[in-house]
């Protein structure tokens, strides 16, 4: 799917701010606490995995994803994982957050729990792959023109682009299935490489962009 999470190469949000010096691991102590809660409800409580959170955040409302900040994006995340399982009721935390102001408010009533029938086939994602790499270092690759319903890991501005690959990575498990749970599907990943003008046009600054993509976004070019 096309979502708020994907800005990378968006113009008008401004310069990066530089890092700061001595900058801590969490500006503010909420932040800490958001950290480990979404890390907690990612795999013990909701029997979510990596790829699902970042799901998550890719179908947070967009105004509520600009707003709320990066940790402030992670407890909505999380709320949603816990949502998608059925731990929490759709609109719980909202009605718990207005009976603590005051108001007259009810819950509303807990759901079935529908943890996700899920269970990895090894430990992290990275996977051997029996069929042979489809492409080698030095071929020149097109990436497809995907616009899924679904997650997908490759980015708007690097679709039905010309790169190079520059070198094979190992296999790997697909964001794509795997964050909703419709299986591993491991394949091989490759270092492209991309020119900055072939991107964003001749005005851009003139550099060479590497992205790490899965096979399934590319064909050979023609």
């Amino acid at each position: 799917m096309d979502s708020i999470a994907d800005m990378g190469g968006m113009q008008g949000f401004g310069p990066v701010p530089a890092p700061e010096a001595d900058e801590p691991p969490f500006a503010e102590t909420w932040e800490g606490r958001a950290f480990a809660l979404t890390v907690l409800t990612m795999g013990r409580i909701s029997g979510q995995n990596l790829d699902a959170f970042r799901h998550a955040l890719g179908r947070l409302h967009p105004l509520d994803y600009l707003s709320d900040g990066y940790y402030g994006r992670w407890l909505n995340a999380a709320e949603l994982m816990l949502t998608d399982s059925r731990i929490l009721a759709p609109g719980a935390v909202d009605a718990r957050v207005r009976r603590n102001r005051g108001e007259d408010v009810t819950e509303p009533p807990l759901p079935e729990p529908r943890r996700p029938d899920y269970a990895p086939t090894a430990a992290g994602s990275l996977r051997e792959v029996d069929d042979p790499p489809r492409f080698a270092a030095g071929d020149t690759v097109r990436t497809r023109d995907l616009h899924p319903t679904g997650p997908t890991k490759l980015p708007l501005y690097l679709r039905r682009r010309t790169g190079t690959v520059a070198a094979l990575r190992p296999a790997h498990v697909l964001p794509d299935t795997h964050a909703v749970f419709e299986g591993e599907n491991a394949q091989h990943v490759y270092t492209v490489s991309f020119r900055s003008r072939d991107l964003w046009g001749p005005e851009a600054e003139d550099f060479t962009l590497h992205a790490e993509l899965f096979e399934s976004y590319l064909e050979p070019d023609s």
